[in-house]
């Protein structure tokens, strides 16, 4: 499994869960969801490096080569319609001159892309796009396919400096970076995910506005966590689905009906993932995320530990929405046993992080960590 937590999927960590016990056994036995998957992994540990480069050098040409980049981070920051993404112009000429430095821009990249969501996605994308080729019996070239999935791979980390910088809980040193960074990002991921075609094009600027959308409503309930509801969580959880929707539309070359149960399946599937990371991030920032599932449900039911154990059954919910997608493909589908064997890491993922909540019993330090503007639910 792909991530930068290995330890989630190591031999004792997979024996701690269901899941991860059914992972065991398909690993065991050589299953052919466990190759595939395992082919796809092997391919993410030798290509992935050859990916940060392109990016990279890519992202260093823009902007050296920009004779005007207050204005390009004004526009974006008007196109995403958020004064976090603005830069204060009297900065801007000197983060420019830092970031010129390949080393600097180097190190602000590997930061954006030790993320969880962009390493967990990079076999899954190559596996997506080999199976609808397959499936389609399109021919297409090495260089297409990589410039398709690469922009996808890219648009996903710009959501990683665009949440830092909203969120302001990481890398605080190094947001005005980030700010400068982001337009030449989009602009990047723009140019090579537009290689596909006008319909592949259209289908990111539709998920791209439907991300922001949901990235608003969560930067709101940041801003005022007593308004929580079940209808605006749904809402914050657009830009899960948005995202990862839209890169399974196109990893299908948005060519129906392949791109619509692509789309289903990887959007479900993402906003699974989201609870667990949920849960995640409880443990890591010592406190319930806001917002999150974790704490809509422990306020509604009064009852920490009732929150975290609907937080795992919501994902689970999530995840048979997912699963849906595989009653869709035909038998013959090649990769269908790859996708069965993602689902079964993703509800892994979540159980795990449930279990160690559980395991070190800090429902009761969790409830005394609540943000105090939503005791009145309790």
């Amino acid at each position: 499994m792909s991530s930068k937590d290995d330890f989630v999927f190591s031999k004792g960590a997979l024996m701690s869960t269901k899941a991860g016990k059914e992972i065991l056994k398909q690993a065991i036995l050589r299953e052919r969801g466990y190759k595939q998957y395992n082919k796809y992994k092997l391919k993410y540990e030798t290509e992935f490096e050859g990916f940060t480069k392109r990016f990279l050098l890519s992202l260093h040409r823009r902007i050296i080569s920009d004779t005007s980049p207050n204005s390009t981070v004004a526009q974006f920051a008007e196109e995403v319609g958020s004064h976090d993404m603005e830069l204060d112009s009297s900065k801007v000429e000197d983060i420019k001159t830092r970031l010129s430095r390949p080393e600097i821009l180097a190190d602000r990249v590997q930061r954006i892309l030790d993320s969880n969501f962009v390493k967990m996605t990079f076999p899954v994308f190559n596996a997506l796009f080999d199976g609808s080729v397959s499936y389609l019996k399109e021919d297409i070239s090495n260089e297409l396919r990589t410039s398709i999935i690469d922009g996808h791979i890219i648009a996903i980390d710009l959501s990683e400096p665009m949440d830092r910088i909203m969120d302001k809980d990481e890398d605080l040193e190094y947001l005005d970076d980030y700010r400068l960074m982001n337009p030449y990002i989009l602009d990047i991921a723009r140019e090579k995910i537009s290689q596909g075609g006008d319909s592949v094009l259209k289908a990111f600027e539709d998920g791209f506005k439907d991300a922001r959308i949901g990235q608003l409503i969560d930067h709101k309930l940041k801003m005022k966590p007593e308004s929580i509801t079940d209808e605006l969580m749904i809402g914050c959880y657009k830009k899960y689905r948005s995202i990862m929707g839209t890169a399974g539309r196109n990893m299908a070359l948005n060519q129906t009906p392949l791109s619509e149960i692509y789309h289903l399946g990887m959007s479900k599937a993402s906003e699974s993932v989201g609870c667990g990371n949920e849960m995640q991030d409880a443990i890591n920032e010592g406190s319930i995320k806001i917002p999150s599932w974790p704490l809509y449900y422990s306020l509604i039911a009064n009852d920490v530990r009732k929150g975290f154990e609907l937080t795992l059954k919501k994902s689970e919910i999530y995840l048979d929405e997912a699963k849906l997608a595989l009653e869709f493909l035909p038998e013959e589908f090649e990769l269908k046993p790859f996708l069965i064997f993602l689902f079964l890491t993703v509800s892994h993922y979540n159980q795990y992080w449930y279990h160690d909540i559980t395991k070190r019993d800090l429902f009761k330090y969790f409830e005394r960590t609540i943000h105090p503007l939503t005791r009145k639910f309790i």
